[in-house]
């Protein structure tokens, strides 16, 4: 398919990839087939990711939190100009939708790749993309006119309207800052937790509020659009297998939809992006209840996760493409491409199904991925990696590609199968049991999943399928075989023996795991405890809410483990390792 018109476009002959993981990984695998050179920037914990050794030149951040490097504008910008870098791709996350940083960027004579910074901000802003919304005529459901202020007001609304009702992060995406409250009583404390997730993900905490449709799919469109005002639509997805607001299982054509409703949301896209004179690939979401009602979500201005099913389903590297519009190239027109087969994404995270999807960062001893016919894999891993806790618990990507949803679901039983990771806990398990659930295989054409159905109705038959994994922890003295320095802040390498590092004079003993008892609270994840839900010395129940967790830019709710009186032995903001005591409950 000819995608793009013949013409004068910008040049472009190094590109630094703002971001880690498997995204980085398709981002240089893309700029090799355009045949531009690659930077990579990387934090600590990334020092010895395929990423960087990909890249043809690789630079350090400096430290391991996102704020102190994939969310940190100026080091980047610092080091696309010492590195001589022409554009910067943000990927997905961190800063890809921060239109401060696009404009930095621009401002730095560098090429951006993804939607002008005023784009950005008017679709980022969740409101504001409502209103365009509403502009073009695309269906919506109720919703808060802008900010809510305090907890009391998201109550007041939920009073009004009825629940359940969504908390959204205003200019979040992706799942992150978005809390859905099923009980009045929850509302307050949900709010206050969306506030704070939306903050660390994003750096602003403001949210809004609007009526939640029950049972509801996840459908959404991709678009690619040029900077001459031509929008193509270049198909749909369907990702309602989600957790925690966090899509797990995404497949293109999004199966089971009316032709009706496939062209409502062609149409509602395509207006939206033009109205909103976007440019790049970008993708609107809508959610479709079970009655057929259609409501607008919002708009990613970005690439998303999910982009390979479409991929594959079509035929356009849309990586390259946001590439060449960002160029200047122009679409050749604006006509949907038909979908050629269907295709079947599953994310493959460090998580333990068994333990309510915890992030589960540690060293991978075994990664063994299938392959054959109708099989891609995107991975930002390999055996010897280390899951670290600071960031996404996503390792790879499997995608499954056949000539009928059926062949895709029989391809998929087949890869995972025969994939096998050892080491940290993963989804594996559940993407299996998943493909064995009715609900989800529609094998009489009746689709049931919606976006909470992992927690609802799949979950009796989850628990009793998936036993929980072994704790994971760290290798106290792990083999090194190569060490990489930095001089004057770029990325070298050193081969060294195994185990030169244990035998060093000084070199730190791992740390003793401290002893628990049966009144001890600890830390289901790593991470920080980001606030306290019950005071020091107050009197708790089972089941109560004591703390929060944020891990991996998730919040992990703790919840106490039996009735008695709370002793803090944490102060708010404190980093916990797994298993580290923070609390104790002890009998009144």
């Amino acid at each position: 398919m000819t995608l793009f018109a013949t013409g004068p476009t910008l040049p472009l002959g190094r590109l630094l990839i703002a971001n880690r993981g498997e995204i980085a990984v398709r981002v240089i695998r893309a700029c090799r087939d355009e045949g531009i050179e690659t930077v990579a920037v990387y934090a600590d914990a990334d020092r010895d990711a395929p990423f960087v050794r990909m890249a043809d030149h690789a630079f350090a951040l400096g430290g391991d939190s996102p704020a102190d490097t994939y969310l940190n504008t100026e080091k980047i910008i610092a080091i696309a100009r010492r590195a001589g870098a022409d554009a910067i791709h943000p990927g997905y996350g961190f800063l890809s939708e921060n239109a401060g940083f696009a404009q930095a960027v621009q401002d730095a004579g560098l090429i951006w790749i993804g939607p002008d910074p005023a784009v950005i901000t008017a679709l980022g802003d969740k409101i504001e993309a409502r209103r365009i919304a509403e502009a073009v005529g695309a269906p919506l459901v109720a919703g808060t006119p802008g900010p809510v202020e305090t907890p009391a007001d998201a109550l007041a609304f939920a009073k009004a309207h009825g629940l359940p009702i969504a908390i959204k992060a205003a200019f979040g995406g992706g799942g992150r800052g978005m809390k859905v409250a099923w009980r009045l009583e929850e509302v307050e404390e949900l709010f206050a937790s969306a506030t704070r997730e939306a903050l660390t993900a994003f750096g602003r905490s403001e949210c809004f509020i609007e009526q939640f449709l029950d049972r509801p799919r996840h459908v959404e469109a991709q678009v690619l659009a040029d900077k001459h005002g031509t929008v193509k639509v270049i198909g749909t997805r369907d990702c309602s297998l989600q957790r925690r607001n966090q899509k797990l299982v995404e497949e293109a054509p999004a199966p089971f939809l009316s032709d009706d409703q496939r062209q409502r949301i062609h149409d509602s896209a395509r207006a939206i992006c033009a109205h909103a004179g976007y440019s790049g690939a970008g993708t609107v979401e809508y959610l479709l209840s079970a009655n057929g009602t259609i409501s607008f979500l919002e708009v990613n201005t970005r690439l998303q996760v999910e982009h390979p099913v479409t991929e594959e389903t079509t035929g356009i590297d849309l990586v390259r493409g946001m590439i060449a519009v960002a160029r200047g190239a122009r679409l050749v027109d604006d006509s949907v491409p038909e979908p050629r087969g269907h295709s079947i994404e599953f994310r493959i995270n460090a998580e333990d199904v068994a333990r309510g999807f915890l992030p589960t960062p540690g060293p991978i001893h075994t990664f063994d991925a299938p392959s054959g016919p109708g099989i891609r894999l995107d991975s930002g891993v390999v055996a010897g990696s280390v899951i670290p806790g600071s960031f996404d618990s996503m390792m790879a990507k499997l995608i499954v590609t056949g000539a009928t949803r059926d062949e895709a679901l029989a391809r998929a039983r087949r890869a995972l199968s025969e994939f096998r990771i050892e080491g940290v806990a993963t989804v594996l398990p559940f993407d299996r049991a998943v493909l064995d659930a009715p609900d989800f295989c529609a094998e009489n054409g009746d689709f049931r999943v919606h976006t909470r159905w992992i927690e609802t109705d799949f979950a009796e038959t989850l628990a009793a399928a998936v036993p929980p994994h072994a704790r994971v922890t760290p290798a106290a003295t792990p083999p090194l075989l190569r060490m990489a320095i930095e001089i004057d802040g770029k990325r070298h390498e050193l081969g060294l023996p195994a185990g030169i590092m244990a035998a060093a004079p000084g070199a730190p003993a791992p740390e003793a795991m401290a002893e628990t008892d049966e009144a001890t609270v600890t830390a289901p994840v790593p991470g920080t405890l980001t606030a306290w839900q019950a005071e020091d010395g107050a009197l708790v129940e089972a089941g109560q809410v004591i703390a929060v967790v944020e891990a991996m830019k998730m919040e992990t709710r703790v919840e106490a483990h039996r009735a008695g009186r709370l002793k803090h032995l944490r102060d708010a903001g404190a980093t916990v390792a797994f298993g580290d005591a923070f609390a104790r409950i002890l009998p009144d």
